[in-house]
């Protein structure tokens, strides 16, 4: 059951990673915003729109897929691991830079996760059994 949450939780983390980024190139290749259906058009013959779209989709189907075995607490936590993957990638990919801000957060972000998934594990542990 750890592989099947591990590897869940990485597909969820990719898919929406690949949403979250496909979704700034888009934006950038979106500029200058215009009312228009040339506008309009335009954005949709970007293939980063698609991009977001499969992203989003694969991680529906993969967040229904792990919820049916996953508690709740860590498996939302965990979901929101694309915060740090994207502020990552982003560094490579866009040029944005670390702060103290964001490396504290993405530490918080990692570090609450982990809390969850170790109470969690707490709770699962049996019973000894009484002699």
């Amino acid at each position: 059951m750890k592989r099947f949450y591990l590897i869940g939780f990485l597909l969820l983390m990719g898919f929406d990673t690949l949403a979250q980024v496909s979704f700034k190139y888009a934006g950038n290749h979106a500029i200058p915003f215009a009312v228009s259906l040339e506008w309009v058009l335009s954005v949709f013959s970007q293939p980063w729109v698609y991009g977001a779209v499969i992203g989003y989709v694969g991680a529906f189907f993969t967040w229904m897929a792990l919820l049916k075995h996953a508690p709740i607490g860590p498996a939302f936590a965990a979901s929101h691991l694309e915060v740090v993957s994207v502020m990552l990638l982003s560094i490579w990919l866009f040029d944005e830079h670390l702060n103290t801000a964001r490396v504290l957060g993405a530490i918080a972000i990692i570090a609450g996760i982990v809390c969850l998934g170790m109470a969690e594990s707490r709770e699962h542990v049996p019973e000894p059994a009484e002699a």
